[in-house]
């Protein structure tokens, strides 16, 4: 209860505590013997171990001199005793006492949050508004204030009856839907923070709190949000938020759109360091690997005037891992392990090592690159995590998928319970060829975690993929869609098993959809497939061409490639 007043936006300064403690102690020159005697046992039980009666004698003395800073003191001393019904006991008799007093409002505000009582805030969230002079800052606060609702759907209705007022006042109404979009946001009401979003930027075109919300939406599969982010960009063209549009498009694997906005901010900022190394970032995946080198050669340069002292470090650590990634692309494994030499951040020792595991495997020196993985310093269960986590990805590197799949149950062992691990077990299974533990293990995820969509879309998809019991295969499918819609993926599996029932343009529909979102190298060799199917010819090379350009190795890909005997 206390850690959670404790880091909400209101939270006390360090060492008001004391402050407030003495302050109680003085504040009025008019106590009576009785009163300072509650007082002083107050503090002496608080301070020596008995909190409930400190509590109780700070409280009695509160309501005998209705004093704001007693009625305070009353409840820090509830709080840190984590007696959460206590601390609102003496906020509910601090805010009867003195109903204007703002920091009563606040601690009963905080207090319901923190007990969960969220349908009790709206009228207390409505003074704090009436009260603040800094209200923008306040609606910017509100989705971390009830952020630790554990139900977000109701926090965003209670929160969207407090803000009537501000909603219809055309000066706050714009930060007012922000801050509702993304409490619905939160609550998975996507649909709902894209309104919201709408409604904000029709009111404030050059929001950038507007752009950042729709973002945040594209990141979650919304790609309807992304007009929001084009027009506030034409509106308002700041280097910092094309930047964080880039990085969306990067985690969306639109590498092209993304190198389009990079281009744009190294042009008409040429010292916005960031956007250099994302450039790189791009072509490197692009497989443009001179203009890659390059771009990160202008990253280095212009890295030692950043002001940001942890984008120096960590910047710097990124730029030696590319390179190095770089020169194990043209197979200079040298000079691959000279850009991991000069590696001197600690926090990125891993990742170094890692890269250097990969060098070694690829040079057909397997053995010592899973010791040298395994002899990494650290044996907390983190550690050993992190070790067998990073043994795996070198296995799958090496498509040696059965020495994966036996290092991978030695992953679950340390969290059996972790649906993600077991997931990943399965998927393991399934390469490796075992297809009937790859189905148990899927349908063990649903039995734990019936929301999981991962398991039902992996076990609709592989029966699809092998042509098995296809109307089982869409059924759960479409159970994934359920909960998460408009997942890429998920539209790309229901186009397959469309495709499967030999249904050619309803799969071409729904793959396009999902390549649209997410231009993913597999959804391509499925779309391409689709469209060589229907005659489209032309269109399926286009398509495989580009995802040959970002993940030319891929399995999915050469093998459709090679099964049409299609050359690119």
């Amino acid at each position: 209860m206390l850690a959670l007043t404790a880091q909400s936006p209101w939270a006390e300064q360090p060492g008001d505590e004391g402050r407030a403690d003495d302050a109680a102690a003085v504040s009025n020159p008019a106590l009576d013997s009785v009163l300072f005697y509650e007082i002083l046992l107050g503090e002496i039980s608080s301070r020596t171990g008995d909190p409930g009666a400190g509590y109780a004698y700070i409280l009695a003395a509160a309501r005998r001199s209705a004093d704001d800073q007693l009625y305070q003191r009353a409840v820090d001393i509830a709080l840190q005793s984590r007696s959460g019904e206590y601390a609102l006991t003496a906020a509910k008799a601090w805010k009867e006492a003195i109903p204007q007093s703002r920091e009563a409002n606040r601690y009963m505000l905080q207090i319901l949050v923190a007990l969960n009582r969220i349908g009790e805030t709206a009228d207390l969230l409505r003074q704090e508004l009436a009260q603040s002079s800094e209200r923008a800052s306040l609606l910017a606060a509100l989705p971390e204030i009830y952020g630790r609702a554990s139900d977000k759907a109701l926090a965003a209705r209670v929160v969207q009856r407090a803000l009537v007022d501000e909603l219809a006042n055309p000066a706050t109404a714009p930060a007012a839907w922000v801050a509702l979009g993304r409490l619905r946001l939160a609550s998975g009401n996507k649909n709902g923070a894209l309104d919201a979003a709408r409604k904000a930027q029709d009111l404030d075109g050059e929001s950038a709190d507007v752009v950042r919300l729709a973002l945040e939406l594209m990141e979650e599969n919304t790609p309807e949000a992304e007009p929001i982010v084009t027009r506030g960009l034409a509106r308002q063209p700041l280097a910092a938020l094309r930047a964080a549009y880039a990085r969306v498009l990067l985690g969306l694997q639109r590498y092209s759109d993304a190198d389009l906005q990079l281009q744009a901010i190294t042009g008409e900022n040429p010292k916005f360091v960031e956007a250099w190394l994302m450039l790189a970032t791009v072509q490197f995946l692009e497989q443009r690997l001179p203009l890659a080198e390059a771009s990160l050669q202008r990253f280095m340069e212009l890295l030692p005037e950043s002001t940001d002292a942890q984008m120096r470090r960590n910047g710097l650590t990124q730029a030696y891992l590319l390179h190095a990634q770089i020169a194990e692309k043209k197979k200079d494994f040298a000079a691959a392990e000279a850009w991991l030499g000069r590696i001197d951040n600690a926090d990125q020792v891993f990742a170094a090592q890692s890269r250097r595991a990969s060098l070694l495997a690829r040079q057909g020196k397997l053995a010592q690159a899973r010791a040298l993985l395994r002899n990494l310093p650290g044996t907390s269960d983190t550690d050993k995590r992190m070790k067998l986590l990073a043994e795996v990805q070198l296995l799958r590197e090496q498509r040696l998928y059965d020495d994966a799949y036996k290092v991978q149950v030695e992953l679950v062992a340390l969290a059996p319970g972790e649906a993600e691990l077991v997931y990943d077990q399965a998927m393991l299974a399934e390469k490796a060829g075992k297809i009937d533990t790859m189905e148990q293990l899927l349908r063990q995820v649903i039995a734990r975690q019936p929301k999981y969509h991962h398991a039902y879309n992996a076990l609709g998809y592989s029966l699809a993929d092998r042509g098995l019991r296809l109307n089982e295969a869409k059924r759960l499918i479409m159970k994934a869609l359920e909960f998460a819609p408009g997942d890429p993926f998920i539209m790309d599996s229901l186009g397959w098993v469309e495709f499967r029932l030999g249904n050619r343009a309803d799969a071409k529909q729904h793959l396009e959809a999902a390549y649209k979102v997410r231009p993913d190298v597999e959804i391509a060799a499925h779309l391409g497939e689709v469209l060589w199917s229907l005659g489209d010819k032309e269109g399926a090379s286009k398509v495989w061409e580009e995802g040959q350009r970002t993940g030319p190795d891929n399995e999915t890909l050469q093998e459709t490639l090679k099964r049409l005997g299609v050359g690119l």
